[in-house]
Parts: C-alpha cells; sequence; structure tokens
C-alpha cells in the first residue's frame, strides 16, 4: 500500500518505519527542511531504540521516504496519517490548529479517494472537524478515521509491530476494509483490530492514559502513607499486584510521572469534562498529587542539610522522563533542578541520552557532566531522578569516594534496603524506611 505520514515527530517518524517495515510504500511530510534533509541523509532525529536499524534499512530500500511537499507526498496514497502535535493549551485543551491546518490544505490538493486518519491524541470530535475541514474544499471522496496510537518510549518499536490491540473509530465500510488490510500483518497472532465509532475511539486513548496515571498516582500516595506508618510499599506493591483484578504494571511509585503523554492527556481529558458540565474529581486528584509528587524529595534534602542549601553541589542522575528516551517533557529533574537553583543550590546532572535536550531548555543553570561517576566529584548528595540500568548497579564505593557525603535521595527505589544498610550510607527512598549510615 502507497501511505503518507504527515508530521516527523516521535509518532510520525515510528509509524512511517515501521508500516515501512511491514512492505508499503511510505512517505513522511514535514515543513521542517532541515529535519527533512536529515532524514533523507539517514540520520534519525529522535531517540527511540531499536528504530534505527529498520530505518536505514527501509530509507535504503526505498520504501522509506521524506519530503516538506504535502502535495507530492500524498499523491497516490491510499492511507495519509496525521501525527501531528497537539500541545496544551493555558486551559489545558489539546491545541489542534497543526491537525485542522494540514486537514484544510489536504482539502485543497487531494484528487483521489484516500482513508485520513487522525494518529495523534485528539480531544472527542475531532475526526468531525477534520472532515469539516476538508470537505470544504475536497473534489473527491474520503473517510476520515480515528486510529489512537498507544506507544510506549524507549519500547515504541515493539509496541507497534507487536500490538496489544489496535483501536480504529470509522463508521464508513470502505475505510474499515482498507485498515484491516493495512493492519493484518501486526496482528496475525491474533490480538485484535477493535473497531468503534470516531467518538469512542478519540476518548478511548484519553481513557487508558488516565487510567494508567491514576494507577501511579494511587501508588505515590501509598507510598507517602507507608512512609508515616512505618510499612514498606514494595511489600504493599507485591501485595496488591498479584491479585489478576489489578495487576502489576505502573504499581512501582517515585516522583512522579511525566513525557509527552500521561500529563498532557490527563489534562486534556479534565478539559473534556468541564465542556460537558462534568466534575470530574479523580483527575483533579491526579494532577494535584502528582505536581507535589515530582518534588516529594526535596524537602528531606533541605531537612539534612539542616535547611539551608546554600553553596552545596548535588548531583543528579537521570534527567528524561524515563530510561530509554531522550524525552524530558514534563520530566521530574528539572521540577526538581529548578526547586534546587531556587533554594541556592549548585546542580551537576548526567544522563546517557537527553542532555543536549535539556541544555536546549535550561542551557548553563546547571553543569553537565559526560559520565555518571564525574557528576559525583566533589558533590554534597547524589539524587536519582530517572531509573536508567547502569543506574541499578553502580560501584558504591566509588560513588563513596567521590560525595562529600554518603548520601543518596532515590526518587525511583532502585536499591535495595538491606544492601543499602550493609554500604553505610544514608538512604532515603520513596515509601520505604530511610536507612541511615555511617557518615
Amino acid at each position: 500500500m502507497k501511505i503518507a505520514v504527515v508530521g516527523t515527530g516521535y509518532v510520525g517518524l515510528v509509524t512511517g518505519t515501521c508500516f515501512a517495515e511491514t512492505g508499503n510504500e511510505v512517505t513522511c511530510i514535514d515543513i521542517d527542511q532541515a529535519k527533512v534533509d536529515s532524514l533523507k541523509k539517514g540520520k534519525i532525529t529522535i531517540y527511540e531504540p531499536g528504530l534505527e536499524p529498520i530505518f536505514d534499512r527501509n530509507r535504503k530500500d526505498g520504501r522509506l521516504k521524506f519530503t516538506t511537499s504535502l502535495e507530492e507526498g500524498i499523491k497516490e496514497a491510499e492511507v495519509i496519517f496525521l501525527a501531528l502535535p497537539t500541545p496544551p493549551g493555558e486551559d489545558g485543551s489539546a491545541d489542534l490548529k497543526y491537525i485542522l491546518g494540514v486537514a484544510d490544505h489536504i482539502g485543497k490538493v487531494l484528487d483521489h479517494y484516500a482513508v485520513i486518519v487522525d494518529k495523534s491524541t485528539v480531544p472527542v470530535g475531532t475526526a468531525e472537524k477534520v472532515h469539516a475541514k476538508i470537505v470544504a474544499h475536497a473534489q473527491t471522496a474520503f473517510d476520515v478515521v480515528s486510529n489512537p496510537e498507544f506507544l510506549r518510549e524507549g519500547v515504541a518499536v515493539e509496541d507497534f509491530m507487536k500490538p496489544d490491540r489496535v483501536v480504529v473509530g470509522t463508521s464508513s465500510d470502505r475505510a474499515k476494509t482498507i485498515m484491516e488490510r493495512l493492519y493484518a500483518p501486526l496482528v496475525r497472532q491474533g490480538n485484535p483490530i477493535i473497531f468503534m465509532d470516531e467518538r469512542s475511539a478519540e476518548m478511548t486513548k484519553y481513557a487508558a492514559n488516565s487510567f494508567l496515571a491514576m494507577k501511579i498516582t494511587f501508588m505515590n500516595e501509598m507510598a507517602n502513607l507507608c512512609e508515616l506508618a512505618g510499612a514498606n510499599v514494595d511489600n504493599v506493591r507485591k501485595g496488591i499486584g498479584t491479585d489478576s483484578r489489578i495487576g502489576k504494571r505502573f504499581l512501582f511509585p517515585g516522583i512522579g510521572y511525566g513525557g509527552s503523554c500521561f500529563p498532557k492527556d490527563v489534562q486534556a481529558l479534565g478539559k473534556t469534562a468541564q465542556e460537558f458540565n462534568y466534575d470530574f474529581r479523580i483527575l483533579k486528584s491526579i494532577m494535584l498529587v502528582n505536581e507535589k509528587q515530582k518534588v516529594r524529595l526535596i524537602p528531606r534534602v533541605k531537612e539534612y542539610f539542616g535547611g539551608d542549601l546554600k553553596g552545596k553541589t548535588i548531583a543528579l542522575w537521570g534527567l528524561a522522563f524515563k530510561p530509554y528516551t531522550d524525552d524530558i517533557r514534563e520530566a521530574p529533574s528539572l521540577y526538581n533542578i529548578k526547586a534546587l537553583k531556587r533554594a541556592g543550590a549548585k546542580v551537576v546532572v548526567f544522563d546517557p541520552e537527553a542532555i543536549s535536550n535539556v541544555k536546549r531548555e535550561i542551557g548553563k543553570k546547571v553543569k553537565y557532566a559526560s559520565g555518571m561517576y564525574e557528576a559525583l566529584e566533589g558533590a554534597d548528595a547524589l539524587m536519582i531522578m530517572t531509573e536508567w540500568p547502569e543506574f541499578r548497579t553502580p560501584d558504591f564505593n566509588k560513588i563513596a569516594e567521590k560525595l562529600k557525603n554518603k548520601v543518596i535521595f532515590d526518587g525511583r527505589n532502585l536499591y535495595d534496603l538491606e544492601e543499602m544498610k550493609g554500604q553505610g550510607f544514608d538512604y532515603f527512598s520513596i515509601g520505604r524506611e530511610t536507612i541511615k549510615g555511617t557518615k
């Protein structure tokens, strides 16, 4: 099949590359000439494990192409994916200007039947708005479909190639047949393609992400209560995670969720509820708790140093909102950097992939280390923000040698409490006993 993907951001590039991998002819379209030029030369513009090899293979084989011309890109395409940003507005609602702008342009240049697919996360009713924009100019038949993505950063290629389910919102039998044919190679193991109306498909994405954000937030609240009650949140997590009605995933407490999906989607679903005059109180609580949880460790750091961080140097391990990505959108690390700087501390940071993005975001407000141990040189304390694998089994002797104080503030509960007792560190984590070592 001939496919066009409008937008070469995270979702667009993964979508286009993976559909090319299943034998389709894919043209990715973006208005950013520099980005398109880089992609044409084989320089991938996002970090996502496993994406680069299939990107290179399909680009070299001619199945994956790039252009800045919408008219050229959608020529003869049976399916046109809209994978464009929907940033939150000041009121929390999703901004549809990019999607509706492209839809308007498509209407002016479309000269054959095609299925227009909303791949971006969009509010209920967006398919109707896209349809209205296109039909105002189009001289040919077309259908608009909602097909939300459920990609997890860090494992997006696997998620795309082996989806738990594919959700397609359409009222058109013709579009349904085309979407079934397109996704058939990805669901051969029996995972379902779930067809529904467009509005239900749009709501499904927000519901899924908000529910997962709720699980994370619930466990963070339980962790905070465990600290007060003298319980161990790890034991509580295991005790409830083995209940098949609850499940093990998304029950790990920490310093809150971030990224491009959960914060934005919870906000947008809350805005949708407001538009229908519904008081969605759980969503309000999720957002409130998460904001506070991100800087949960800051009061402990201040207390440890007698309430004064002026002149102290704090080393941060991890900047990305989660491991295996360079995405720093709504990352807890940024909130902690801001809080530490406001308190007068100096901050040294290290992350395997996200440093360049942080440099663009905050510039010289922090010192950037080229290695995890280099970040510790002369620092007064270590704070852990992201659970990268290399942070899980460090050389504790080396950490002790480089830090001025044997103290770790762990926002991701990476280390076993019994092991930390033997290491002699002061160790603070989330929802568990505080370990007092030997200074």
